[in-house]
């Protein structure tokens, strides 16, 4: 009985806290516990979109066309106010970031195509069926309104909005008895979370998600609710009531979605207190709360917040010109969902597409609860303010505002940069390095020997053999690696040679039952070390008719898309393949693997492109004068890892990917379908995607793949 009588709010907080504590300390999802969470968020959502549909039929149907012309009218200037003053506190945000190097692992998403936004579909239900069945929000909305409109001129429509609305309550009160479970649902929900999440993925984002976190506070507890208090006779204690059950339950299952029906019939009950008398007054937060899940405002706009962190993180330069780019072409993406809006967003300052990975990260662990519970108040304060304007209950009460007016920015400004200095306070040690160089072979050792030279006694005078036949009698694989050419071969932090060709030479050696010997060569020297059967087979090239003449290469293992290594500040000037081509005055150096003497006489005139022997000369001082390093886009990123001042850019249009092969000895047709076939069965079985993942991708080892 004791329990009853605490407010259900409070309850879903220390349920949550609960579970966030048991699931910390334990690290152990209990049995149930994951379906109870799933059960209690499908519940919510059985509810949400019905009641989405059934608000705004019967809230737009029931009103005359002028009132629907004043409403709409009132509505847009109010929202735009809104979104505005949320968008000025967002803008400012970044003030709390330090100075930080930061440099990443390669990513598919650096290279990747983004699919076009496509609003037509988005918003036009060509089939209601199926945007129902499939959770399309935006055209969910439209057909209502449609549907709201095409009755609001119909003379014996009283008696469908009767029906409509006691399905509504219906569904009100269906939501209702799934919230009296809402504290079970939430502890579940909580629990799972701590005892699922991984602190390295916290590691990278917690500028972020502090100042996201800092942010979303000072909106919702502060700057909204002090909005309505200063123009309406609402007080900033009765928005807050109003709010708290439904910021604690989106707080919890992460969506705002879900507690739509909730945040419509606890806002009625603030409306109500402006005019008890005006019936229609009642029917707003049906209408307007329903089409805010729709629209770019509430907790969607952090997702400007994380483009420009994204482009602080990753080094970009931001103008004022910059941010009405951001606001004029990222807003309206976010129409859609923020997940399909993010990787535009990120190009808009030609940020690697590697941070999208870094979003998803901090939307599954925090930011998507941040974002529903600032969505939340902001739902709730807008119907109030349009209702107060409509009843002309809009007031000013210059105390409160004078008050507000000096209190709010000024605890702003002092958040955002006590969290600066707080953040530089913190020994930020660059990490990118460290998790490249202390690599280990996920597999396993197998005898190895090296050799920092080849043998010039051995180079020449060998009989002519097949090389598997070579192999089996000298009881060892014989492999060439080149110099400068991480990730594929590298020496770690221990001085063993490691990387990612040069395990997969591991796995080759292991399957033919030998041990394997390196030798360290330049590439020059390939061609002639394999002709003359001193080399069985080196690492990994590009398969380009430069090396395609020189060589006879196995069947691809990998690849490698075109990209260009450039210093943080220079990344808005590669871009674009037509620009950087058409520019006289670039000077780009290509490295010996990758120059390819046609392609770049036809577009890289006035003898603008240079190539360099190793990736290693362009860091120099001597070389300063080269503007940017063309290469494979999975090489440089590698090359970035050790200097964090540089980035990588895959100018768009996105070039066709490179392929890579493995040199091999001329007229070997035995050994040339052997490693055909090897390199088929390690794709099939996944071998080589996960070496892949893990020395390109620097994703940690996992035991989830096949040998």
């Amino acid at each position: 009985m004791i329990f009853n009588k605490i407010p259900l709010s409070v309850r879903i907080l220390l349920a949550m806290l609960a579970g966030l504590a048991i699931g910390a300390y334990s690290s152990t999802v209990f049995f149930g516990v994951g379906a109870l969470a799933d059960a209690f968020v499908m519940l919510l959502q059985m509810t949400a979109l019905p009641y989405i549909s059934l608000s705004l039929i019967v809230g737009i149907g029931g009103l005359s066309p002028i009132e629907a012309r004043s409403t709409f009218k009132q509505s847009l200037l109010i929202l735009v106010i809104l979104m505005l003053t949320i968008l000025v506190f967002i803008l400012f945000a970044p003030i709390a970031f330090p100075d930080w190097e930061n440099a990443e692992f390669y990513s598919a998403n650096m290279i990747k195509v983004n699919a076009e936004f496509d609003f037509v579909s988005l918003f036009i239900p060509a089939n209601p069926f199926n945007a129902f069945a499939n959770a399309l929000i935006p055209s969910v909305v439209l057909f209502s309104v449609f549907v709201g409109v095409g009755l609001m001129g119909l003379k014996r429509k009283n008696q469908t909005l009767l029906l409509l609305e006691s399905l509504k309550m219906a569904i009100a009160n269906v939501n209702q008895m799934v919230m009296r479970f809402a504290p079970l649902g939430v502890f579940c929900i909580a629990l799972r979370a701590a005892a699922t999440v991984d602190s390295s993925d916290v590691d990278g984002l917690v500028v972020f998600i502090v100042t996201a976190a800092v942010l979303v506070f000072i909106l919702s507890f502060i700057v909204l609710p002090s909005i309505v208090a200063v123009v309406t006779p609402i007080g900033y204690r009765k928005v807050i009531k109003a709010s708290r059950e439904a910021m604690v339950t989106a707080f919890a299952t992460g969506s705002f979605f879900v507690v739509i029906p909730l945040i419509v019939e606890k806002t009625k009950g603030l409306v109500t207190e402006l005019s008890a008398s005006d019936k229609e007054l009642d029917k707003l937060p049906g209408i307007i709360v329903p089409i805010t899940f729709s629209l770019p405002a509430g907790g969607k706009l952090l997702a400007i917040l994380f483009t420009l962190f994204a482009a602080w993180f990753s080094g970009a330069y931001i103008s004022i010109g910059d941010y009405f780019i951001l606001l004029g072409a990222g807003i309206p993406q976010l129409f859609g969902t923020t997940t399909l809006a993010m990787p535009n967003l990120l190009e808009l300052f030609n940020v690697s597409g590697g941070m999208f990975d870094f979003f998803l990260v901090a939307e599954n662990l925090i930011v998507s609860r941040l974002s529903a519970v600032l969505s939340v108040v902001f739902a709730v304060c807008l119907p109030v303010l349009i209702a107060a304007s409509t009843v002309k209950k809009l007031t000013f009460n210059w105390r409160k505002f004078s008050r507000y007016l000096l209190l709010i920015p000024l605890i702003s400004i002092i958040a955002f940069i006590a969290l600066r200095f707080t953040f530089d306070a913190i020994s930020h040690q660059y990490e990118g390095y460290t998790k490249f160089i202390e690599r280990d072979f996920v597999y396993g050792d197998i005898k190895t020997t090296y050799l920092e030279l080849p043998d010039e006694h051995s180079v020449v005078g060998q009989p002519s053999t097949d090389v598997l036949s070579r192999i089996k009698q000298r009881g060892f694989l014989r492999v060439g690696y080149f110099r400068d050419d991480l990730p594929y071969s590298f020496n770690n932090n221990e001085g063993k040679l490691v990387g990612f060709d040069i395990e997969i030479m591991n796995q080759l050696a292991a399957d033919l039952g030998v041990s394997v010997e390196f030798v360290k060569i330049y590439r020059k020297q390939a061609a002639e070390l394999l002709a003359s059967e001193y080399l069985d087979i080196t690492t990994g090239i590009p398969v380009i008719p430069d090396n395609m003449k020189k060589f006879t290469l196995t069947v691809p293992y990998s690849t490698q898309s075109l990209a260009f290594l450039v210093k943080d500040e220079r990344r808005a000037e590669f871009v674009n393949w037509i620009d950087i081509i058409e520019r006289e005055d670039l000077i780009i150096g290509i490295p010996e693997s990758f120059f390819y003497k046609d392609a770049v006489d036809r577009h890289f005139k006035h003898r603008k492109a240079w190539q360099i022997s190793t990736p290693r000369l362009f860091f120099r001082d001597k070389y300063k004068h080269i503007d940017a390093m063309l290469f494979g886009a999975p090489a440089a990123s590698a090359w970035t890892l050790l200097n964090p001042g540089y980035t990588v850019i895959a100018p768009k249009p996105v070039q066709p990917a490179l392929s890579m092969a493995f040199p091999i000895n001329k007229n070997d047709r035995a050994f040339e379908l052997f490693m055909r076939n090897w390199i088929l069965m390690k794709t099939q079985n996944r071998t080589l995607e996960h070496l892949f993942d893990y020395w390109i991708g620097g994703k940690k080892d996992t035991t989830s793949y096949s040998k």
